[in-house]
């Protein structure tokens, strides 16, 4: 019988706020929460963004968060002087041009029409005919709406982050977050398997994409820059996981990453729960970071008509003003999607192990299922592998809750705001809803608040449906005021305002997460709700064995909330060990049976048995 893969730890950074401690959840809905309740979520918001170090949280400093929180104008750069260059070919009045250069930063290759005069340590230069050069200029990029984390907020300023491009300072962050969420030293985690009993599955679609990393080697012979030697080796997609594998964990464990566009997170989690459910791990590290809002990444989704400009979204509001904050309108008249920067990680644990630590059980993966589209039009465009996928999720919700259960389930849509996405995915959520006799079927769409964070996508949409189940709302779409014509929504309940889910969520005992990924790369995962995690553990190993959990939990959770109050008052851990503990070979010993570490306690054992002896002549292992 599979093993259930537990999460018991998360965090993160996306528009919304931090996410252990569920504020960038609370952020979303924080005008259905008590103040007492959004007031650590405030103090965590100002203190990050530098708005204010004291504990007294203000109407005016209220509005100066949300102001930079959420989808809004672009921040980490200025849309409105946006570098380009352009060729051009320059001739003088008198038929000739001259100007100066020093000795040093003469071209290789002089030009024919070049005629040079030494002046000491700089050259005089005379072009006969027309010079080639490359004018500098500033331009407005046409879309200035994306999903920026917490404006004045730099994670790199919290270790030692000298030439770490955005995207894995997100991923030290994020990481670090989700370990402090734990209530439960890592060191005490690793006390208790052996070394190989850790994964990291972690990564970026786009890979790092910023000045520090591959954008600024490709662009530097063009610019006048200079490539690095850490520009190539940062770039890698599974970068964040080696990351964390390196400086945060001191991890020997499997790793990598499983790419799928904009489904990635899900098909990180798929091999993480399998890990666990095969038993090849004990604790799996899950996530992704994406750093994407970049005028120069951004013009190429722009060109392809994926993204909401300014002039379509002042045309849908029949306005002579952009409305950034409303820029992402999933099922709604909309113009495409908004793009945006996260990084989200969850802490997967095997049940026995989280039982006997006693730490906090969030929720359980109980399945992701992946299917391609098969043939298509075009490599862009929707396909019928989003059909296999939601229906495998909602059966398999139906197998372990039973016909009514599965009608307490809601859907955490892809959702992207595009024209596209609206009418494909509400048909196959209409679609498998009314084959599962589902009426009123709720679904909503996170990328509202926070935008499309690309590989991160599904990660956004986790963290904020494990929220569902502490504070018990589940956020509305509230940058729409109509659901579009042409959305099917015959046995869909498509939220427009957020939706009371029960005291701490208990009206539903699943979630359906949904990711449609360029390309044909389609995820859902079913995740099942604390309470019913609990409940299932309590068949499997009793309620003595439950008891003796909440006995443990209590003090993790004392731990956990400490850590998160810590964050809250700007005295949070990163960690980040560059060069720390490092072995070489003297801290192997290796027999026949086992391979042992210096730097962890249990040694690795080593394959014993034949595993295909039913394959071989004698039939012995």
């Amino acid at each position: 019988m599979a093993k259930l893969p537990l999460i018991v730890g998360l965090g993160g950074m996306n528009a919304a706020g931090r996410s252990s401690g569920f504020h960038s959840y609370k952020r979303m809905i924080a005008e259905v929460l008590p103040a007492q309740e959004m007031a650590a979520t405030w103090q965590d918001l100002a203190r990050r963004m530098g708005l204010s170090e004291s504990d007294d949280v203000t109407p005016e400093l209220i509005e100066a968060i949300k102001a930079g929180t959420l989808i809004r104008r672009i921040d980490s750069f200025d849309p409105d002087q946006v570098r380009q260059q352009y060729q051009a070919q320059l001739t003088g009045g008198d038929e000739h041009i001259e100007f100066t250069l020093r000795k040093s930063k003469l071209p290789t290759r002089i030009p024919d029409n070049w005629q040079l005069e030494g002046q000491g340590s700089r050259v005089k230069i005379t072009v006969h005919g027309e010079l080639g050069a490359l004018l500098e200029d500033r331009t407005s990029f046409p879309v200035t709406s994306g999903g920026n984390i917490p404006a004045g907020f730099d994670p790199g300023k919290l270790y030692n982050s000298r030439h770490h491009p955005r995207g894995l300072k997100l991923s030290v962050y994020g990481a670090s977050d989700a370990l402090n969420s734990l209530g439960v030293e890592w060191r005490d985690v690793l006390s208790h398997i052996r070394p190989d009993e850790v994964a990291v599955y972690a990564g970026s679609a786009l890979a790092q994409i910023d000045d520090q990393s591959l954008a600024g080697m490709l662009a530097a012979p063009l610019t006048g820059g200079r490539v690095s030697s850490k520009m190539m080796a940062l770039s890698f997609a599974e970068m964040p996981a080696d990351f964390i594998n390196s400086y945060v964990i001191n991890s020997v464990g499997s790793t990598g990453t499983n790419m799928g566009a904009c489904a990635t997170f899900l098909y990180n989690l798929r091999q993480g729960m399998r890990d666990i459910q095969q038993g090849h791990a004990k604790v799996v590290i899950v996530g992704n970071a994406e750093a994407p809002v970049v005028a120069e990444v951004m013009e190429g989704f722009r060109v392809m008509g994926a993204l909401a400009e300014d002039e379509q979204l002042k045309a849908l509001d029949n306005s002579e003003t952009v409305d950034n904050r409303r820029a992402c309108r999933p099922f709604s008249s909309n113009a495409g999607f908004t793009m945006a920067e996260s990084a989200q990680f969850v802490v997967l644990m095997e049940d026995a192990l989280a039982l006997e630590l006693g730490v906090t059980i969030y929720g359980a993966v109980a399945d992701v299922f992946i299917n391609a589209d098969a043939n298509k039009k075009s490599i862009s465009a929707p396909g019928v592998g989003n059909y296999v996928t939601v229906a495998k999720a909602a059966a398999l919700a139906q197998a372990i809750l039973g016909p009514e259960g599965v009608k307490q389930t809601f859907v955490q849509a892809h959702g992207t705001g595009t024209p596209q996405n609206r009418v494909t995915e509400s048909h196959i959520l209409n679609e498998v809803a009314k084959t599962f006799a589902i009426d009123q079927w709720p679904v909503t769409a996170i990328k509202s608040y926070v935008g499309h964070s690309m590989s991160v996508a599904a990660g956004d949409q986790l963290i904020a449906s494990l929220g569902v189940w502490q504070y018990g709302w589940i956020p509305g779409i509230k940058t729409i005021d109509h659901i579009a014509d042409d959305v099917h929504q015959s046995h869909l309940n498509i939220l427009t305002d957020h939706a009371f889910a029960g005291e701490r969520g208990e009206d539903y005992k699943a979630v359906i997460i949904n990711a449609k990924g360029f390309g044909g790369n389609n995820a859902t995962g079913l995740v099942l709700s604390p309470a019913q995690t609990l409940t299932m553990l309590e068949h499997k190993y009793g309620s003595a064995a439950l008891q003796h959990y909440w006995d443990k939990n209590l003090s993790v959770r004392q731990q956990a909330t400490a850590n998160d109050q810590a964050a809250c008052a700007g005295q949070e851990t990163i960690r980040y060990h560059f060069g720390e503990h490092v072995m070489d070979e003297s801290a192997v010993t290796l027999t026949r049976e086992s391979i042992a570490l210096s730097a962890f306690e249990q040694a690795i054992a080593l394959p014993q048995h034949n595993p295909y002896a039913d394959y071989s002549e004698s039939g012995q292992g």
